[in-house]
């Protein structure tokens, strides 16, 4: 959804006539969706520690959009409504825990994507629907970390099953 705002309230691009279009949060995060990752990617392989995992771009990427699609969601349910938990999130824990990734990177790697979220909003400030901004933050931080919540019960269900199966082995 597209709303116009009076030039007083924002400065005009020339090339519209005084208006300026004013996006929901959700509605930016997901046209700008590609960017969200590449600015998630460049600040991953600026990261030492996240980088000794050997992973193409494919797979150290592959898992955003599904939960950049999740706060999207979220963004865009009635304020206050919790989000179902995250499926995508919940894979992405098992995967990184085959990938030999511990606790501490995924952590990271949640850190990095409110980072690059926030930046990416940062950088469409113009378009933003400034009365909804703040409620907004504070749900894509709580989304954001409700995915982390759900990816480390994942590593951490893994890791329980695997030491039973060595202690039942001895």
């Amino acid at each position: 959804m597209v709303k116009w705002v009076d030039s007083l309230v924002r400065p005009p691009p020339a090339e519209n006539g005084g208006a300026v279009p004013i996006e929901s949060v959700a509605d930016i995060l997901e046209r700008e969706l590609n960017q969200v990752i590449e600015e998630w990617l460049t600040r991953v392989n600026k990261e030492a520690d996240l980088i000794q995992i050997p992973l193409n771009n494919d797979d150290r990427t592959g898992h955003l959009p599904h939960l950049i699609h999740d706060v999207i969601h979220r963004l865009r349910l009635e304020t206050g409504t919790k989000g179902l938990v995250s499926k995508a999130a919940a894979e992405h824990g098992d995967l990184r825990r085959k990938q030999g990734y511990t606790v501490a990177m995924m952590v990271e790697e949640s850190r990095l994507l409110q980072v690059s979220i926030f930046t990416t909003l940062h950088k469409n400030v113009k378009e933003l629907e400034f009365s909804a901004l703040l409620p907004d933050v504070v749900t894509i931080a709580d989304e954001v970390d409700a995915q982390l919540k759900e990816q480390m019960l994942r590593f951490m269900a893994a890791d329980d099953s695997e030491r039973k199966k060595a202690t039942n082995t001895l």
